[in-house]
């Protein structure tokens, strides 16, 4: 049985071995292809990338639209295929963003008007309620865990008072919400909606009431979003205040139970006819920004309809007027301009090859990756080609930096290695990709792959931070290249000259490689691996 182990093994080993020094091989179509990416090349295209011209590349910004422009001028005059929308190279979506109007915002309870900014505030759902009030306890709902706020109380036609010590009930975790929002699990707003309740107040925890001025500027503020241009999307939820714990001591006086002094969390009809009126108004921001894609179609008639998609965010956080020093602009030389010029580089040693991969190769780069990876989710959702025909995903953010022999600076102490880098998720989907990923490198240049984030149990949780996770999530294996956070990392100090240019020219080089050896597989990367939760509960 053990001699027949190893006879296997070393039947594996062979055949993969052989695959990469096929790709490898001196001479080869993808070796001679190589030699076009250059660290001189990498270093002229990130120098416009990340000048302080761009003003940081923030998303939206005018700075990434000519990042954009500069993108799309040089995929064409390379002769890569637009494979954006209406045959152009950009993906055009809007980021949209809610504000409270703080201004039209009232609040009454039993005919007492409250004090906006002292005793609530409000957050950018819209509308207008007056109703008797009810406590939901907690307000969450999830089908499996058996959690249900609402149990109990009739909340129809009512404005639904909740409170919460965490941002979860005891006994949940985000890990714990997969499925259908509103059929397996349900946030207090939308839960709330769907009871029939006209309003919302909740009650501020511990943590809310003793950062006060900064809970209130968040929610009057929302997250940024996307959406598809002239895509008119309404719904909501019910008008929402949140009241500070003064207010709620008196809110509660005479009930029950009081929130705040109990660990009783179930709801319960309130005494005494307790009526408030709530306005809240919500006002929309959309503008306009665009991911920008080409594509390169492959040699093989039948495999050239499956994709090897190379992404790279070219977006950074824009400039920051109350940075320390001189220096504002927030330039994302590394994060991610080095991913950006990788993948640009890898385009332009492409499409100058006489041959081709046998699959069709997409270059993309997703804007709002630093707003919360909003480009590669917009493609995702909305794929320029099939997204079942995509089969896998290169991701590459940070490849610029490394830390030297004689660097002892504590914040660069977790920079990969002059002579390598962290590569994430090429063993967490599937086998193939991670030998793939592996046997190119070892039988290429053989730089030190360091595997120290590949793991979904990796306290960074740099798997789930990057736009590789919007691929992976929907099935497709998914690999990720990374140098690391450093001392400059989301700082005014990422410069273009303090780049390893050398060394970009080797990792880009062995990844434009890799990118050919899945090309040219017969048969694409299956998902065999056992996946963390965050990839199977969607």
């Amino acid at each position: 049985m053990k001699k027949n182990l190893l006879v296997l093994f070393l039947m594996v080993t062979f055949v993969l071995s052989s695959a990469a020094q096929t790709v490898t091989k001196k001479g080869s179509p993808a070796m001679k292809a190589t030699t076009a990416i250059s660290a001189e090349q990498l270093k002229d295209f990130l120098y416009f990338i990340a000048d302080d011209a761009m003003q940081g590349r923030d998303t939206p910004s005018a700075g990434l639209d000519v990042a954009a422009n500069f993108i799309a001028y040089n995929l064409k005059k390379w002769g890569v295929k637009p494979a954006g929308d209406s045959g152009s190279y950009f993906q055009r979506m809007w980021v949209v963003r809610k504000v409270a109007d703080t201004a039209a915002a009232s609040t009454e309870v039993n005919g007492q008007k409250l004090v906006y900014g002292e005793d609530y505030y409000v957050d950018t759902n819209s509308g207008t309620a007056s109703a008797p009030l009810v406590f939901g306890g907690t307000g969450w709902f999830h089908k499996a865990k058996g959690v249900d706020g609402l149990a109990g109380v009739d909340v129809k036609g009512k404005i639904v008072v909740i409170y919460n010590e965490t941002n979860l009930p005891k006994g949940l975790t985000f890990q714990d919400f997969g499925g259908k929002l509103g059929e397996d699990f349900a946030d207090p707003p939308t839960y709330a909606k769907m009871k029939g309740a006209v309003g919302l107040i909740v009650v501020a925890n511990q943590r809310t009431q003793s950062n006060w001025a900064a809970s209130r500027r968040q929610r009057e503020r929302g997250g940024p979003a996307i959406e598809k241009l002239n895509d008119d999307q309404g719904g909501g939820t019910v008008p929402t205040i949140y009241i500070s714990q003064k207010t709620a001591n008196s809110l509660f006086e005479g009930e029950q139970a009081n929130p705040l002094t109990t660990a009783d969390l179930k709801g319960f009809e309130m005494k005494g006819g307790k009526i408030a009126k709530i306005t809240a108004s919500g006002k929309i921001e959309r503008v306009p920004t665009q991911n920008v894609v080409g594509m390169i179609e492959g040699s093989d008639p039948v495999l050239k309809s499956e994709y090897i998609v190379n992404s790279a965010h070219y977006d950074h956080v824009g400039t920051n007027p109350n940075a320390q020093g001189e220096d504002k602009i927030f330039n994302g030389a590394d994060d991610d301009g080095s991913g950006t010029v990788a993948i640009l580089g890898m385009a332009e040693a492409l499409a100058k090859s006489q041959k081709k991969p046998k699959r069709s190769i997409i270059f993309l780069w997703v804007a709002g990756e630093e707003k919360g990876l909003l480009g590669s989710e917009y493609f995702a959702k909305f794929p320029t080609v099939p997204l079942k025909n995509i089969v896998t995903n290169i991701n590459i953010d940070m490849i610029g930096r490394s830390r030297k022999a004689d660097n002892a600076d504590p914040r660069d102490k977790d920079l990969s290695g002059e002579n390598g880098i962290f590569v994430i998720g090429s063993n967490m989907m599937s086998s193939t990709l991670g030998n793939v990923t592996h046997s190119v490198n070892k039988a290429y240049l053989n730089m030190t792959y360091d595997l120290k984030y590949d793991d979904p149990k990796d306290t960074n949780r740099f798997f789930f931070r990057s736009d590789h996770f919007n691929f992976a999530v929907n099935g497709v294996p998914a690999v990720f290249f990374f140098n690391g956070v450093h001392r400059d990392y989301h700082g005014a100090g990422d410069h273009p000259d303090k780049i390893d240019y050398v060394r970009m020219e080797k990792l880009t080089r062995t990844i434009f490689l890799t990118m050919w050896e899945l090309g040219d597989l017969k048969e694409r990367p299956k998902v065999d691996k056992q996946l963390p939760p965050e990839l199977t509960q969607r």
